[in-house]
């Protein structure tokens, strides 16, 4: 196994040191956006200001359930036309013709996202310039490029418009334990404060990423849940980082089972019911099939919508082989689809897949990911 070890200094806000490791590829066993901590941060708990910002970045979004007084407040939501949503999975289908696809699930609630606009993300972590292309550039020049991977997919299927999203790795998998032994630590809430502003300049979505190592999303969803409130704020779990073995992460490929993500799922209903929220979106990283177990027992509900994202790295015949092994023939209810500006390009005659390239796929991603 192969390790890309770098030492670098976080920001002085912090104070903190990581080493980061980038070593996930899809066909040898390997791990992506590994965050080794070198110095204990509060026993591996979120560093949160004394002062609550987070209402603060909070930009106005049609459906929010609180209104200024803080009270709460029942905003109308379009309703889903039924006879369109069908429309669109046979369309994101693209002629599939195992009969997985597209999958039939119980019709979202109103303000739902999936499947009539397709998401481009940015993916990162504001203390690292090595874990994704959200943290490696300042905000502005990171929001122009997103702007222009939002064009290249606007062109490339201009029958679902697509709009951008900030995805923020907001607890990290750790290679050392912590004072509280959990391997993971969780960001600071200011940092996410700072992802809701960035956000903010282009109206973008943002998902709120977790790593749990030896944690697990019984301790970890609920650390999240003011932000997880925001009708414009969605999820992503990373079973890469799921440590269930006992052994350190970046040292095997962790797993998650279907109950894992039933927790999630049910968590986030529970929120979006008592706060009069739109469907929440539910990203599960996936790039070998241990690391979802049981995906026929994975439930769909109305209040969110399952992406399960394929963002393995490697040259192009064997993104294509992993997205159809992984994700394709083991459906849940939408697809994601990770694109990585550097790694995707470190074999000779290796490069990053265009849109169009993507697009061949069967069934078509919703879900768009660049690290």
């Amino acid at each position: 196994m192969r390790y890309q070890h770098s030492l670098h200094t976080i920001t002085q806000k912090i104070s903190q040191r990581f080493t980061y490791q980038s070593i996930r590829s899809i066909c040898l066993p390997a791990f992506c956006s590994l965050t080794l901590l070198v110095s204990a941060c509060n026993n591996g708990q979120s560093q949160a200001s004394g002062k609550d910002s987070a209402a603060a970045a909070r930009p106005k979004v049609s459906g929010d359930s609180t209104d200024n007084a803080g009270g709460p407040t029942v905003i109308p939501m379009t309703p889903v036309d039924t006879a369109l949503y069908n429309k669109k999975i046979k369309y994101l289908a693209n002629g599939d013709t195992s009969g997985r696809w597209p999958v039939r699930a119980v019709y979202p609630n109103a303000g739902a996202i999936l499947p009539f606009k397709r998401i481009v993300a940015y993916y990162g972590n504001l203390y690292s310039k090595n874990m994704g292309i959200l943290g490696e550039f300042p905000p502005n020049e990171m929001l122009a490029k997103l702007k222009v991977e939002l064009k290249k997919w606007q062109e490339a299927d201009t029958a679902t418009p697509v709009i951008p999203a900030l995805h923020y790795i907001a607890v990290t998998a750790q290679g050392s334990p912590g004072k509280d032994g959990k391997y993971r630590l969780r960001m600071p809430f200011k940092q996410i404060d700072s992802i809701l502003h960035i956000a903010e300049k282009i109206n973008a979505l943002v998902f709120l990423d977790v790593q749990v190592g030896f944690s697990n999303v019984e301790a970890e969803i609920p650390q999240l849940e003011k932000y997880l409130k925001m009708p414009h704020v969605h999820l992503g779990i990373d079973p890469e980082f799921s440590m269930k073995t006992g052994k350190k992460p970046g040292t095997v490929i962790g797993t998650m089972d279907a109950t894992d993500v039933n927790f999630v799922s049910n968590y986030l209903a529970k929120l979006v019911k008592a706060n009069n929220l739109p469907p929440k979106i539910l990203v599960v990283h996936r790039f070998t099939r241990p690391m979802v177990t049981n995906y026929r027992n994975i439930q769909k509900r109305p209040e969110v919508q399952i992406v399960v994202d394929m963002d393995g790295w490697g040259e192009q015949s064997l993104k294509y082989d992993s997205y159809k092994l992984y994700v394709a023939s083991e459906p849940v209810q939408f697809t994601g689809f990770k694109l990585f500006y550097k790694n995707d390009k470190r074999k000779p005659n290796s490069r990053m897949l265009t849109p169009a390239e993507v697009l061949k796929t069967k069934p078509n991603p919703i879900y768009i990911q660049y690290q």
